[in-house]
């Protein structure tokens, strides 16, 4: 059984969001954010850098979002949202995972965040928020080119993280499902009844 340390709408969405959607038996194991217990010495002995999420797997804890992501899929194949390692879009599906997180995620990150940077809040987020248009701009052309996935035909692991990633840009002066071609990619991803189980266990309501 596996055991997710998460937070409602946090990085450890997509690990929940999978862990529901291969079927996997699971322990959601709540960490309280607003009273900082992910930077509590606890957490930090599973977690060093004291971010959300950890899964532990066989008694042992991983972490960071998108290689749980891709652990899980490949753990279990039955789902097909990977392609295997000798499949030919295993290296542009790989390249779209490590896109997202650096694209997407990381300004998404500091436009929520920007007093990480101990700098301007007003032009951390300008600037992040040109980074995120620049790399939506991008994803609606290749879902435009190539969609209905952004393997194509093929569902994967990369689609549950970009569906986060877009959610996390509601509040945004220009959300990412402002894209047409994005937003009605979004609504196929919401139209799961994974998506469904994941608000109601998580207990979220914006962007259903």
């Amino acid at each position: 059984m596996y055991a997710l340390y998460y937070a409602p709408g946090a990085a450890s969405l997509v690990v929940h969001w999978l862990l529901i959607e291969l079927g996997l038996e699971h322990e959601l194991r709540r960490v309280d954010m607003q009273a900082r217990e992910q930077k509590s010495a606890e957490y930090l002995a599973l977690n060093p850098n004291g971010v959300i999420p950890t899964l532990i797997v066989d008694g042992r804890p991983h972490y960071e979002a998108a290689a749980l992501a891709m652990y899980l899929v490949d753990r279990h194949p039955q789902a097909g949202f990977a392609p295997a390692l000798d499949d030919p879009q295993r290296a542009e599906y790989a390249q779209w995972m490590f896109n997202l997180v650096s694209t997407l995620q990381a300004p998404l990150r500091l436009w929520w965040y920007p007093w990480d940077l101990q700098a301007d809040d007003a032009a951390v987020r300008a600037g992040a928020q040109a980074q995120i248009e620049t790399a939506c701009a991008r994803f609606e052309v290749q879902l435009a080119q190539r969609g209905p996935y952004l393997l194509g035909e093929r569902l994967s692991a990369a689609d549950f993280y970009l569906t986060m990633l877009m959610r996390w840009s509601r509040n945004l002066p220009k959300p990412a499902h402002d894209w047409p071609h994005l937003a009605e990619y979004a609504r196929r991803m919401k139209a799961r009844p994974s998506f469904k189980t994941l608000y109601e266990r998580e207990g979220l309501t914006e962007w259903a």
